[in-house]
């Protein structure tokens, strides 16, 4: 009887030391995430400097355009200058965009003084434009400066000697100038003044020969 009693007692224990284990069991458990990892942001895209018009002629302006610096900042532009390559179109000739070949004039220029080092203003866009005017013939490096992140954005440029202007196109044969238009003017001047002195002449004599006043 004891013994039955014991062996109750020890089966209601183990089933109530069981409850809390079981409920525990029964507790939703918390499921691993799915959801995607978050990509690493991207990395700023670096500034771009490019000119409007990459070969021009003394005389001309560079049109410098920047994009993608900080906003409402300052760049700080470089300018460098090399000598142009030896391997050129012909002599007094310089080739164009298209291919064509131009003549050129060689003429003396006084030096600009065109500075080497400056600053522009960049707007609320990241953008900035501004002109550069040459001082003498060359290949040209620009090299603008981010003032906030220092990243830094180049482009060339080349200035080849001024252009022989064309001379004006006539129609209908050689042009006539001054200086050829001298000599049949003073020709045909001549001319009729020695035809007036013949003709005063012919009076005369008919004159005489009609009052009997030639010689017999």
């Amino acid at each position: 009887m004891r013994l039955s009693r014991i062996i109750m007692a020890l089966t209601v224990g183990l089933a109530v030391a069981a409850v809390p284990t079981a409920a525990g069991a029964a507790q939703p458990q918390p499921q691993p995430s799915t959801s995607p990892t978050q990509p690493a942001p991207y990395p700023p895209q670096p500034p771009v400097l490019t000119l409007d018009d990459p070969t021009i002629f003394l005389g001309q302006t560079f049109t410098l355009r920047g994009s993608g610096f900080t906003p409402n900042t300052t760049a700080t532009i470089d300018v460098t200058v090399s000598d142009l390559p030896a391997a050129a179109p012909a002599a007094g000739t310089a080739r164009q965009s298209d291919g064509s070949t131009v003549a050129l004039a060689p003429v003396a220029y006084v030096l600009l003084s065109a500075p080497l080092h400056f600053t522009v203003q960049v707007d609320q866009n990241g953008n900035f434009t501004t002109t550069y005017r040459p001082d003498r013939i060359g290949r040209y490096t620009f090299t603008a400066r981010d003032a906030v992140t220092g990243q830094t954005a180049v482009t060339t440029g080349t200035v080849l000697p001024p252009r022989q202007p064309r001379p004006p196109h006539h129609h209908g044969g050689l042009p006539v100038t001054g200086s050829s238009l001298s000599t049949p003017m003073k020709l045909g001047g001549g001319l009729v003044g020695a035809g007036a002195v013949l003709l005063l002449l012919s009076l005369a004599w008919r004159r005489r020969g009609r009052f009997g006043l030639g010689s017999r």
